[in-house]
């Protein structure tokens, strides 16, 4: 099930998706989500946006990284995966966008559920 969120304070919806969806995976406000991203970024020396930037941060705030089956790699969607992923919490990264999972909802500033995730992020402690 879709859930409206978007905690940027200028409730921009463009070009800040992994601030978004980190936020709200790890339950923080978007300003500490970019500024921790951020300084990620800078250690690696590459852009906050960049996979490998905000997964080290996942990374070390408790997440696994994990791919989606490939029986089905086109096919499979955000909807089917929450319908799969009914506990937990994850962060799907999909071409070009991410998006996280709570409990079997999604929640982004658009309706995601058609897209088709490539690897997700699981919290270890769900």
């Amino acid at each position: 099930m879709f859930k409206r969120f978007n905690p940027n304070p200028d409730r921009k919806q463009v070009g800040d998706c992994v601030i978004r969806a980190v936020s709200a995976a790890l339950g923080q406000d978007w300003e500490t989500t970019f500024a921790e991203i951020a300084l990620e970024g800078y250690m690696l020396c590459d852009m906050p946006s960049a996979n490998h930037v905000w997964g080290a941060y996942l990374r070390r705030k408790g997440f696994a990284r994990y791919v989606i089956p490939n029986e089905c790699p086109d096919c499979y969607t955000v909807e089917d995966f929450c319908r799969d992923h009914p506990k937990g919490t994850y962060v799907l990264s999909l071409d070009g966008h991410v998006v996280t999972v709570i409990d079997g909802e999604y929640y982004d500033t658009w309706d995601s559920g058609a897209c088709v995730p490539i690897y997700y992020w699981k919290r270890k402690d769900d």
